[in-house]
């Protein structure tokens, strides 16, 4: 049984700064990917930053320049620094994991709560 355990999320000002981690426990990974989402009240999960296993990224167009995703996908571990943090990047973060012919390993959600 795998899991993914996020940690990080928090209460921050506009333009402040937090760093969310994701590690999966159980059985050995290999996810081919992994990667944050986000989902705010009455709106859907949404795509942060993922990151593959050969360290390709790719970004949604709201966080680019702002958000760094890093990590070992292979082995588990994916983290993303965000920075010039706004207001609208408040929503409950999700990590997210893929491993061939399964479906997707999501962790729990961890709140991030960008306000003055």
């Amino acid at each position: 049984q795998v899991q993914l355990v996020e940690s990080g999320g928090g209460l921050v000002q506009p333009g402040g700064s937090l760093r969310l981690s994701c590690v999966a426990s159980g059985s050995i990974f290999s996810f081919f990917r992994m990667g944050w989402y986000r989902q705010a009240p009455g709106n859907q999960r949404d795509m942060v930053a993922i990151i593959t296993n050969n360290f390709n990224t790719n970004y949604a167009a709201s966080v680019k320049g702002r958000f760094t995703i890093s990590g070992d996908s292979a082995k588990g571990t994916v983290h993303l620094q965000m920075n010039s943090l706004k207001p609208e990047d408040t929503a409950v973060y999700f990590c997210g994991g893929d491993r061939a012919g399964e479906n997707p390993y999501w962790g729990q959600g961890t709140q991030v709560t960008v306000s003055s």
